[in-house]
C-alpha cells in the first residue's frame, strides 16, 4: 500500500470514529429497550393485513442526472457528476446511455399511468435551466421540457413533487467558488429556488430543497465516493453540511414569506439515514452506541431543522475544532424550517459498509424502528417517505423477485408504524421509476420498477414484477388477506384421530426395574464399602416380568396421559429387531419391549400408529449387513424389508390398526445423492419394498387384524415466489411433482412415476443438461405398486416459495430446476420454517384433486420453538394449522381422518420441536393441545359435545392423575392398611386386658355364705 493510500485510509478511519462519537438528544434511546416477555406472535409484530389511511399518497421518484441523459444536448451545462464520471469512473463513458427521459418523456408518463400513482417525485437539473448555475435567462429547451412534464402530470391528476437539488451541482460553481464549501452558495441556491417557485409554483404543491444532504457532505467531501470526489478534509465535510442547512433554511423562509400565501404549498428537505440495532438490548453501552450512530447521521441535519435549531450537544463537544457554530440568530432562522419530515431509507445510506458508523453494532433494515426513532426524537412530525427501495444486480431484467419481497417488507413496516405506533406517515415514494445511473455503482445495479435496456435506441420501459406488485398495492391501498378464508367454528368427525408423533423409540435391552425379577439374594455392606454383594447358592422366588418394569415406557405414557391424545405414532428400530438384517437372528427382547409399549398404550385407550422404518439424514437406520451390501441401492433390501415387516405383523399386528411402512422415502435423496440415478434407484427399491409389505399384509394379515397400511411422505406445499412470472408457477407445480407425486402417483394412480416428471427429465437430457433416468417398472411391478396404500399419510411443516432456476448436472435437486426463496415478511421459527398455515389447506386440496377421495392423515405437523416453558409460537402454529385442516374438512370436503402433532419430546442439541423438554418437563402447548382435543376442533360457544369420545377424553383426567401419582397412591394405601391393622390389634388387646382385670377384681369381692366362686 502506498503512503498516500495509507494516509487516506487513516483519515477515513478518523472520519468514521469522529462522526460516530456524537451526542444524545430526545428520547430516541427508548426504541431499543426490549420486553423480555414479549411474545413472538404478538399481533403488532406479525405481518399486518390492513389498508393505509384514506388519501395516502402513493408515488415513485427519479433523479434528473440518473434518468434524463442528453447531458450536452440542447444547451445543458456540465455538472460535477459529469466531471466525476470522467475522473473517477473510467469504465463509464458517459450518461448518454441512461434512460433518456429527456427524449422519451411520453414513455415515462405511460409508465406512471401503468402503476396508477398519485404523485411523481422528480428533480430539476440545475444545469439544464442555467448551464453555469447563475440565474439569468433560462435555457429555453430545458424550460420547455419541465413545463411539458408538469402540464402532463396535472392533466393526469398526478401530483408533482419537485426536488430542487439532487446532487448535480453546476460544474462552473464548483470550479469558481469551491461549490458547497463556499457560503456564497446559500444565496446562489436561493436565487435558483426563487426562479423555480416563480416559474413552476402554480403547478407544484410539494417542494424538496435538497435530497439527502448527509450523502452530499459525507461522500462528496469525506470519503470522495461522490462528486466532487474530495476526501480527507473533516473541516470541509462539516462546512458543507453547515452551508446546506443554511441554504435550505433561506429557501424555506423565502417560500414561506413570498410564495406560500398564494401558491399554498409545502416545503421540506429530504434527510436520509441507516438503522442500527444493539448487540445486546439490555446493555446500556450498546444502546448508547446505537443512539450515537443515528445522531451522527440523521441527527446532524434533523436536530437543527426539526429540533432546537442547533447541533446535538455532544456533537459540538467532540467536533469543536471542525463543526461551524450557529449564532443565536441563525438558530432561530434554521429551527422549524420544514413543513413535514421528508425521509430517505435506501441502499445509498448503507453502503459501503466500511464508511458507516456502526460502532460495533448491527446494521438493520427495520424501517418501522427508524420511524419510531424519528417520532421520539422530533415530536411525532408528519412524515413523507421520499425514497425507499432496494437494488438488484445489473443482469436482472423484469423478473426482480427479491425486490418484491423487499418492497413488501418495507411497506408493511410503514403500515405497522401507522396502525400500531400512531406515526403520521402520509406518503410513500418507491424508488425508482426507471433503471438509471446509480451514482458510484454506475450501471452495475438497477433500482427501477421499469427495466430499460441502456444499449437500445428506443429505451422501452418494460414493467418489472415489482411494478406489477406496487400497482396492486396502490389499487388495494394496502394488503388484503387473500391467502386464506377467516377462521371458522366447527368440529372434526367423532372418529377423528388426535395424535402425537415420536421418532424412533429406542428399546431397552432389559427391564430397568430388576428388583422384582432378579432371583438372587444380596447382602449390603452397610459399614464398609456400602456395596451389595451377591450371596452365592441362594435363589429366591420372583414374580413374572411386567411391562411396567421398563422405566422408559412409564415415562412415555406419563407424558402421553398428560397429552390426552387418542393416538400415538412411533417408529420401531429395524436394526435392533433384526441385527443381521434377516430372520436368522430375531431379538425377541426388543419385540417384547415394543409389545409392552403397545399394550400399555391400549390400557390408556391410546391407539398406536407404528412406523416400521424411520430413516433420517444422520442415521439411515438399516441393519449393518444390509447397509454394507449397498443399502437401498441393492434390490435385496426390499425383500429383507418385507421379511422384517412380516415379523412385525406377526408379533405386534393384533395390537396395531395403523401401520406406516417407511417414513419420508422422498427425502432419502439427502443420503443417496452421489448422482440422481442413485437417488431414483434407491427410491424405486423403497417403493417396491413398501408394496411388498402392503401386499403381504393385505393377503395374510388384514382379514384377521383389520388394519391399514401406507407410507408417509414429506409434503411441504410450494408457492411461486413471484406470482407475476409464469415460470415460477410452473416451478411450484414441478416441485410438487418431484416431491410428492414421485411416490403418490405410482401408489394412488398409475403404478408409474408422474408423466410430468419423466418428460421434464427427458427434456433436460435432450438438451445435454442432465444424465438422469427414472427407472422403469416392469408390468408385474406396476401391478404390485398400484393401489398399494390404504390412506395418504402426509408430514407437513411449512410452505416453500420457489422460483425457476435452470441448473446443470445429474443430481435429483438439479433435475427440478427449482430455487427456494425465504420470505422475510413471514413469521418464522429459529430453524427458519415459515409459519404459513394456509399452505396446509392448499396441499390437502391438491391431494384431493389429484388422487380423489382418499383418506388422509396428517402424520407429522409441528414447529421448533426456543421457549422451554411458554412456547407461544408452537401454540399459535397449532391453532392456525388445525384451523386450516378443519376448513379443508368442512369446506373442501377433504376426507381428513387424523392430525398428529410433531413431536412428543425434544432432542438435545437439535431444534426444539417437542411438547416436552429432553428432561420430560411439559411446556404450555401441552395444555393448549389438550383443549383442541377435548373440543374436537373449534366448537361454537355453548355448543354441546357431539361425540361420546370427547366425554371419554374428559373423564380421563382422573386416569391421568392416577397414573402420575401411582407410587404415592400405593404408599398411601399401604400406610392406611398398616394403620388399620395396628388400630385393630390395639383395640383387641385393650378389650382382652379389660376382661382380665374385670375377672381379677371379681375374685376380691367377698361372697355370701353358701355361694361358690365360678371361674371362667
Amino acid at each position: 500500500m502506498s503512503s498516500r493510500a495509507l494516509q487516506g485510509s487513516v483519515i477515513l478511519s478518523a472520519l468514521i470514529l469522529l462522526r460516530a462519537v456524537t451526542g444524545l438528544s430526545g428520547d430516541g434511546r427508548a426504541i431499543w429497550s426490549k420486553n423480555p416477555n414479549f411474545s413472538p406472535v404478538n399481533a403488532s409484530q406479525l405481518f399486518l393485513y390492513d389498508t393505509f389511511p384514506a388519501n395516502f399518497l402513493w408515488g415513485v421518484g427519479t433523479g434528473a442526472f440518473q434518468v434524463e441523459g442528453s447531458w450536452t444536448k440542447d444547451g445543458k451545462g456540465p455538472s460535477i457528476w459529469d466531471r466525476f464520471i470522467h475522473t473517477h469512473l473510467p469504465h463509464v463513458s458517459s450518461t448518454n446511455g441512461s434512460s433518456d427521459s429527456y427524449l422519451f418523456l411520453e414513455k415515462d408518463l405511460s409508465a406512471l399511468d401503468f402503476i396508477g400513482v398519485s404523485f411523481y417525485q422528480f428533480s430539476i437539473s440545475w444545469t439544464r435551466l442555467f448551464p453555469d448555475g447563475i440565474v439569468g435567462v433560462a435555457n429555453a429547451k430545458g424550460l420547455q421540457y419541465y413545463n411539458t412534464l408538469l402540464d402532463a402530470l396535472v392533466l393526469r391528476n398526478i401530483e408533482p413533487i419537485v426536488t430542487l437539488y439532487h446532487w448535480d451541482l453546476p460544474l462552473a460553481l464548483q470550479e469558481k467558488s469551491g461549490g458547497w464549501k463556499n457560503e456564497s452558495m446559500v444565496d446562489i441556491f436561493n436565487d435558483y429556488a426563487t426562479y423555480c417557485f416563480q416559474t413552476f409554483g402554480d403547478r407544484v404543491k410539494y417542494w424538496i430543497t435538497i435530497h439527502n444532504p448527509y450523502l452530499v457532505a459525507w461522500h462528496g467531501y469525506g470519503t470522495g465516493m461522490h462528486a466532487p470526489g474530495e476526501k480527507g478534509n473533516l473541516a470541509a465535510v462539516y462546512t458543507v453540511g453547515h452551508n446546506l442547512i443554511k441554504a435550505h433554511s433561506k429557501v424555506w423562509h423565502n417560500y414561506n414569506r413570498n410564495f406560500r400565501p398564494h401558491q399554498k404549498g409545502w416545503l421540506s428537505i429530504t434527510l436520509g439515514s441507516h438503522w442500527i440495532e444493539p448487540n445486546r438490548s439490555d446493555n446500556m453501552l450498546d444502546v448508547l452506541k446505537c443512539q450515537q450512530s443515528m445522531v451522527s447521521v440523521l441527527g446532524w441535519f434533523a436536530s437543527p431543522i426539526h429540533g432546537d435549531g442547533d447541533y446535538p450537544e455532544v456533537m459540538k463537544e467532540k467536533l469543536l475544532s471542525f463543526l461551524p457554530a450557529f449564532s443565536e440568530e441563525e438558530k432561530k432562522e434554521v429551527r422549524s424550517t420544514a413543513d413535514f419530515f421528508a425521509f430517505s431509507f435506501g441502499p445509498n445510506n448503507f453502503k459501503p459498509l466500511n464508511t458507516m458508523a456502526k460502532m460495533g453494532q448491527n446494521v438493520s433494515l427495520n424501517l418501522r424502528q427508524v420511524l419510531n426513532w424519528i417520532k421520539l426524537e422530533y415530536g411525532n412530525p408528519r412524515i413523507f417517505i421520499a425514497e425507499n427501495g432496494w437494488f438488484t444486480d445489473s443482469y436482472v431484467k423484469t423478473e426482480d423477485t427479491t425486490a418484491i419481497y423487499m418492497m413488501k417488507n418495507f411497506l408493511n413496516q410503514v403500515l405497522q408504524a401507522i396502525r400500531f405506533d400512531e406515526i403520521r406517515v402520509f406518503g410513500y415514494t418507491a424508488w425508482s421509476l426507471l433503471d438509471g445511473f446509480e451514482w458510484q455503482d454506475a450501471y452495475t445495479t438497477r433500482r427501477g420498477l421499469f427495466y430499460v435496456d441502456f444499449n437500445s435506441k428506443q429505451k422501452e420501459r418494460k414493467p418489472k414484477s415489482s411494478a406489477h406488485y406496487y400497482k396492486q398495492i396502490i389499487q388495494e391501498n394496502g394488503f388484503t388477506f387473500k391467502e386464506s378464508t377467516p377462521d371458522m367454528q366447527g368440529q372434526f368427525p367423532c372418529d377423528f384421530s388426535w395424535g402425537i408423533t415420536e421418532s424412533v423409540l429406542k428399546p431397552e435391552s432389559m427391564a430397568s426395574s430388576p428388583q422384582f425379577t432378579d432371583p438372587h439374594l444380596y447382602v449390603w455392606n452397610a459399614t464398609g464399602s456400602r456395596l451389595l454383594h451377591r450371596v452365592e447358592g441362594v435363589k429366591l422366588k420372583t414374580r413374572p416380568a411386567q411391562c411396567t418394569d421398563f422405566v422408559t415406557i412409564k415415562k412415555q405414557f406419563e407424558m402421553l396421559a398428560r397429552m390426552r391424545v387418542t393416538h400415538y405414532r412411533f417408529a420401531l428400530d429395524w436394526a435392533s429387531v433384526l441385527p443381521t438384517g434377516n430372520l436368522s437372528s430375531v431379538n425377541h427382547q426388543v419385540l417384547r419391549y415394543y409389545r409392552c409399549v403397545l399394550s400399555e398404550g391400549l390400557k390408556l385407550s391410546i391407539s398406536p400408529m407404528v412406523t416400521l422404518y424411520y430413516p433420517t439424514h444422520a442415521h439411515l437406520g438399516l441393519p449393518a449387513p444390509l447397509l454394507q451390501a449397498g443399502g437401498w441401492l441393492h434390490p435385496a433390501t426390499a425383500t429383507a424389508f418385507r421379511d422384517y415387516a412380516e415379523l412385525c405383523f406377526q408379533e405386534l399386528g393384533d395390537l396395531v390398526k395403523l401401520w406406516i411402512t417407511i417414513n419420508e422415502p422422498n427425502r432419502l435423496s439427502d443420503v443417496y445423492n452421489r448422482t440422481s440415478n442413485d437417488t431414483y434407484q434407491a427410491a424405486h427399491h423403497l417403493l417396491i419394498a413398501h408394496a411388498l409389505a402392503w401386499r403381504l399384509y393385505d393377503r395374510q394379515y388384514r382379514p384377521s387384524q383389520r388394519g391399514a397400511v401406507s407410507l408417509s411422505l414429506h409434503s411441504d406445499w410450494a408457492e411461486p415466489a413471484n406470482p407475476y412470472v409464469d415460470s415460477h408457477w410452473k416451478a411450484a407445480e414441478r416441485f410438487l411433482q418431484f416431491e410428492i407425486a414421485w411416490f403418490a402417483d405410482p401408489l394412488f394412480k398409475t403404478g408409474d412415476y408422474p408423466t410430468a416428471m419423466r418428460e421434464y427429465i427427458a427434456s433436460k437430457n435432450r438438451r445435454g443438461l442432465s444424465g438422469s433416468a427414472l427407472p422403469r417398472f416392469t408390468e408385474s411391478q406396476r401391478r404390485l405398486v398400484k393401489g398399494a396404500a390404504d390412506f395418504c399419510a402426509l408430514n407437513h411443516f411449512t410452505t416453500r416459495f420457489v422460483m425457476h432456476e435452470p441448473q446443470r448436472g445429474s443430481r435429483h435437486d438439479s433435475d427440478r430446476d427449482v430455487q427456494f426463496l425465504q420470505d422475510i415478511t413471514r413469521l418464522s421459527s429459529p430453524s427458519r420454517l415459515a409459519v404459513t398455515p394456509w399452505g396446509e389447506r392448499r396441499l390437502l386440496r391438491w391431494i384431493h384433486k389429484n388422487y380423489g377421495d382418499v383418506d388422509i392423515y396428517i402424520t407429522a405437523n409441528g414447529i421448533d420453538d426456543q421457549a422451554l416453558e411458554s412456547d407461544q409460537l408452537r401454540k399459535y402454529y397449532l391453532e392456525k394449522y388445525v384451523q386450516e385442516a378443519l376448513k379443508a374438512y368442512l369446506i373442501d370436503k377433504v376426507n381428513i381422518k387424523g392430525y398428529y402433532a410433531f413431536k412428543l419430546t425434544e432432542e438435545k442439541s437439535k431444534p426444539r420441536f417437542g411438547f416436552f423438554t429432553s428432561d420430560f418437563k411439559a411446556k404450555s402447548s401441552v395444555q393448549f393441545y389438550n383443549k383442541l382435543i377435548s373440543n374436537n376442533g373449534f366448537p361454537a360457544a355453548n355448543s354441546r359435545p357431539a361425540c361420546s369420545q370427547i366425554q371419554r377424553n374428559t373423564d380421563c383426567v382422573a386416569c391421568s392423575f392416577l397414573l402420575q401419582k401411582k407410587p404415592l397412591i400405593f404408599f398411601a394405601c399401604c400406610f392406611f392398611s398398616t394403620l388399620v391393622l395396628l388400630l385393630s390389634i390395639s383395640i383387641f388387646h385393650r378389650q382382652k386386658r379389660r376382661k382380665f382385670w374385670k375377672a381379677k377384681n371379681l375374685q376380691n369381692i367377698p361372697l355370701k355364705k353358701g355361694h361358690k366362686r365360678v371361674l371362667s
